[in-house]
């Protein structure tokens, strides 16, 4: 059962990971090259030139690589492990997944250390950020377990309620904000489009998890009709 469990987590992150490469081949590497264009109009010497083929090639392959891991990892043996534990059903329980993953992944840890487009410098050093990356990615995937249990705790209670107690989790992550070192960055891109590629890094993101969760419920429930089918054969009148 086991292997079953892994093989859709892959097959989910392999689905995901084509969406997320292609989201990434068009629209991010054309937000990035923009802002790359920018950078040199302000005096800074240009890189070596990469194909578009190889630019395109390398997002896709990279998209597929980093959804087969969370596939595997979340959808595989996450929820292997704790499919009876998440709260709702069905796609339900593949949303509550995917949600604790980029809030642990991404979520948490940008709200302290947001990605920076390039061109753009950060005061903290490389040792310190990857330290608070881990502990953020920690704190995240404590509050994910809270809010889980929080909804299962007030599955029968009003939809306000249960909603308040499965979001006052999110209030921790006010802690690290206060408490994390200052980190001012400096470079020649605009604020706004600094703004503009952090919310499309943001929306990758959670295409990605959503694109999986989405093909993982599609695949369970086509497993259970196809054992339902087997189960109740048609009979001939």
């Amino acid at each position: 059962m086991a292997t079953d469990y892994l093989e859709r987590g892959a097959v989910a992150g392999v689905a995901g990971g084509l969406v997320y490469g292609l989201f990434v081949a068009t629209v991010g590497n054309a937000f990035t090259a923009g802002l790359e264009t920018f950078e040199h109009g302000h005096g800074h010497g240009g890189g070596p030139v990469v194909s578009e083929l190889t630019t395109t090639v390398a997002s896709v392959g990279g998209g597929v690589l980093w959804g087969v891991l969370f596939g595997v990892a979340a959808f595989g043996m996450a929820y292997f492990f704790l499919e009876p534990a998440l709260p709702g059903t069905g796609a339900t329980k593949r949303l509550a997944l995917a949600g604790a993953g980029f809030l642990t992944v991404s979520g948490a840890p940008w709200l302290v250390l947001p990605p920076q487009p390039p061109g753009v410098e950060q005061a903290l050093g490389t040792d310190a950020r990857l330290a608070w990356y881990a502990g953020l990615m920690v704190l995240g995937a404590l509050i994910a377990v809270l809010a889980g249990l929080a909804a299962r705790r007030t599955a029968d209670r009003h939809a306000v309620v249960r909603l308040a107690a499965t979001a006052a989790p999110l209030a921790l992550l006010a802690i690290p904000v206060i408490l994390a070192p200052a980190n001012p960055v400096h470079g020649d891109v605009p604020a706004s489009l600094v703004a503009a590629y952090r919310w499309t890094v943001v929306f990758g993101q959670l295409l990605l998890w959503t694109t999986i969760a989405g093909v993982h419920a599609w695949l369970g429930d086509a497993e259970t009709r196809a054992t339902e089918d087997l189960d109740y054969p048609a009979t001939a009148d």
